[in-house]
C-alpha cells in the first residue's frame, strides 16, 4: 500500500514547529508532499520561490518528504498527487475552530481527503510564523524557533527591507 499525505501551508517562513510536524509524518506515510500555497490572501514576506528553497532545505534529510508549490484549492492539488490524507498541525485549542472550518470546508469539496490533525512537540506549541517574524524585526533570537538557514534568510530579508 503506498501511502501519501499532503500537509499545505504558507510557510512564511517555515518553522521548528512545522519541520516537527513533517518529521513526524514521514514516519507515518511512505510519502509526504510540503505543497506550499501560493495565494493565502495573507501578506507574506517571502515569494513562493524563497518558501520553497527554506523547505527543501531544512527537509532535506527526510528522504520521503517532496516540497512542491501549487496555485488554486489545495483539495485539487492533492487530488492530483492521488493523496487521500491532508494533514494539518494544531498548536492549541484556539487553531481547533478554523481548522475543523477547513478540514470540512475541504471534505465538502472532496469528500475522498481526510484530514489529519497532528500535534507538535511541546516546544513548539506557542509557535506562529506570525510571531517568529515579528521577533525577527525586533532583532530576537530565533535559534528556537526557526533551522539556521531560516534565521539567515530572515535577518537577509529584513536588512534587504532595511527593518534590522
Amino acid at each position: 500500500m503506498n501511502r501519501k499525505a499532503i500537509y499545505p501551508g504558507t510557510f512564511d517562513p517555515i518553522t521548528l514547529g512545522h519541520l516537527n510536524i513533517v518529521e513526524k509524518a514521514s514516519h507515518l506515510f511512505d510519502m509526504v508532499y510540503l505543497a506550499v500555497a501560493d495565494f493565502t490572501g495573507k501578506a507574506m514576506m517571502f515569494e513562493l520561490d524563497e518558501r520553497k528553497h527554506l523547505c527543501q532545505q531544512v527537509t532535506s534529510h527526510l528522504p520521503n518528504v517532496e516540497v512542491m508549490t501549487f496555485h488554486g484549492l489545495v483539495v485539487d492539488f492533492a487530488r492530483s498527487l492521488n493523496c487521500c490524507i491532508m494533514i494539518r498541525g494544531m498548536r492549541a485549542m484556539s487553531d481547533f475552530e478554523y481548522e475543523l472550518s477547513l478540514a470540512l470546508t475541504n471534505k465538502k469539496l472532496e469528500p475522498s481527503i481526510e484530514t489529519m490533525f497532528m500535534v507538535p512537540n511541546l516546544q513548539f506549541m506557542y509557535m506562529s510564523s506570525s510571531m517568529i517574524k515579528q521577533l525577527a524585526m525586533l532583532g530576537g533570537n530565533l535559534d528556537e524557533y526557526v533551522p539556521f538557514p531560516v534565521a539567515q534568510a530572515l535577518q537577509a530579508k529584513l536588512r534587504d527591507h532595511g527593518k534590522n
